[in-house]
């Protein structure tokens, strides 16, 4: 699998150094978000906010109403949890095009409590006119910025750093599910970082004779339901959803609806952080603990089949590793 070292660097320098109107504001966090080289390079279009998420996102709001397309980087737990007044107010409210790339979604970070955002997906879901992307390879860190732009209003993206696998061969594309393996016995949707481990349990299953359906959802909101029901159709079995969110309002709870709403008779068994915080810990370490993984996958699948597969630990694809340090990651955080 080949790593990515710092995608979003060049993508974003790219894409902004084309587009005059394209505005990079930083939350005090501009090397952690790998806009340090873009400041460097191209400073007539970077504005450091410093430590004050509520007043970037009310600057970003007017920015935007003057015709400029603000790209917001910080963390992505302070694009929501400190400046929500000012999110909705000035940016939802009136439906300005800006841009929120939220880094370190979820468990992805060692952090804590304070810098894990995992109800984000949950809270943006709930305001009007916000889109969610969330992307899941080093690929779709590359091409996530001129999808997140060309929408009409504002986009919240989750998105990945530092050391990224390169996962797909082909761009992201908006509001698409991408199909991953074709199996007919049940049907596993997965998003973010648990695509990759869902791969590591794919391959193992069918060689198990469990053939699964797997389909990777970076578009959040809106979402592709008549592609998930298509799905749906094609297994005998129930419905698995991996996600780096609580079970609540993410993922999961897309899933459920179009079933609930849509009348169909599968069980669905929800998989990711259930309704507890997470420790401060290496990403490896909390996905394990907290079922985010391969191994949580598979015990799933034995769960809904009411078989066991026999998989052990050993059995799966070894798991990658990232380098949490500070030389991989800045402030390691």
């Amino acid at each position: 699998m080949e790593i990515a070292i710092k995608p979003y660097v060049k993508s974003f320098i790219d894409f902004a150094s084309q587009r005059p109107e394209v505005l990079c504001l930083s939350a005090d966090l501009t090397s952690s978000c790998e806009v340090d080289k873009f400041r460097d390079q191209y400073p007539e279009q970077f504005l450091s906010c410093g430590m004050a998420e509520q007043n970037m996102l009310s600057f970003a709001g007017g920015l935007a109403m003057e015709g400029y397309r603000p790209f917001l980087h910080t963390f992505a737990v302070f694009l929501y949890r400190r400046p929500l007044d000012q999110l909705i107010n000035s940016v939802a409210y009136s439906n300005r095009k800006v841009r929120l790339m939220g880094f370190l979604p979820g468990i992805t970070t060692p952090g804590g409590i304070t810098h894990q955002a995992i109800e984000d997906v949950a809270i943006m879901r709930a305001i009007p006119n916000m889109t969610i992307l969330e992307t899941g390879d080093a690929t779709e860190v590359e091409t996530v910025l001129p999808v997140a732009d060309a929408v009409d209003g504002p986009v919240y993206v989750r998105v990945l750093r530092g050391q990224v696998p390169r996962l797909f061969s082909t761009p992201f594309e908006f509001n698409k599910l991408r199909c991953l393996s074709e199996g007919k016995d049940l049907l596993v949707v997965t998003s973010g970082i648990c695509t990759e481990e869902a791969l590591r349990a794919t391959a193992v299953l069918k060689e198990k004779g469990v053939g699964v359906r797997h389909v990777h959802a970076s578009t959040l909101k809106p979402f592709d339901k008549e592609t998930l029901l298509e799905h749906m159709s094609q297994v005998d079995g129930g419905v698995i959803t991996l996600e780096n969110h609580t079970i609540v309002g993410g993922l999961g709870s897309i899933v459920s609806e179009i079933i609930a709403e849509e009348g169909i008779g599968k069980k669905l068994i929800r998989l990711g952080l259930k309704d507890t915080f997470a420790h401060g810990a290496s990403k490896g370490y909390l996905m394990e603990k907290y079922g985010l993984d391969a191994k949580a996958l598979v015990e799933a699948v034995e769960t809904l089949s009411g078989q066991k597969t026999g998989i052990t630990a050993d059995d799966l694809a070894e798991a990658r590793i990232d380098d949490v340090h500070s030389a991989a990651k800045a402030e390691a955080l």
